[in-house]
């Protein structure tokens, strides 16, 4: 059976928040494009995997764990992937994902190309 591209945008956000939990910030960034967009408000706008990968590093160095989506919604974009919007907690934040753009890539695998998340409190 083929999977449809919102499966596979679903395995990406499942492979995320798998790696995020596990305190693997290689693997939260492997969920990335290699040129993505992330804007973590407060924190600022980080570009490309790399940079991505170090935010992730330093906030679950700081004790950040259980990443959980609640009010998730799934939308298709009109450039391809699909749009996911929700709220979020963590064991000491919360907060709101305002748009992760998943896309397939080259690889078969869905992944982030545009990423808006913003803190909105602590736990």
């Amino acid at each position: 059976m083929t999977q449809t591209t919102l499966d596979l945008c679903k395995a990406g956000i499942s492979a995320w928040q798998q790696a995020f939990n596990a305190g693997d910030a290689a693997g939260c960034a492997a969920n990335y494009a290699q040129d993505a967009i992330m804007v973590a408000k407060p924190f600022g706008t980080f570009r490309g995997q790399a940079a991505i990968e170090a935010f992730w590093a330093d906030l679950i160095s700081q004790g950040f764990a259980e990443v959980a989506y609640t009010d998730v919604d799934w939308n298709a974009h009109s450039e391809g992937g699909y749009v996911l919007s929700s709220k979020w907690t963590m064991n000491n934040a919360f907060g709101v994902v305002h748009k992760e753009h998943w896309q397939v890539q080259a690889d078969g695998q869905a992944r982030l190309t545009y990423d808006e998340f913003e803190v909105l409190g602590e736990r």
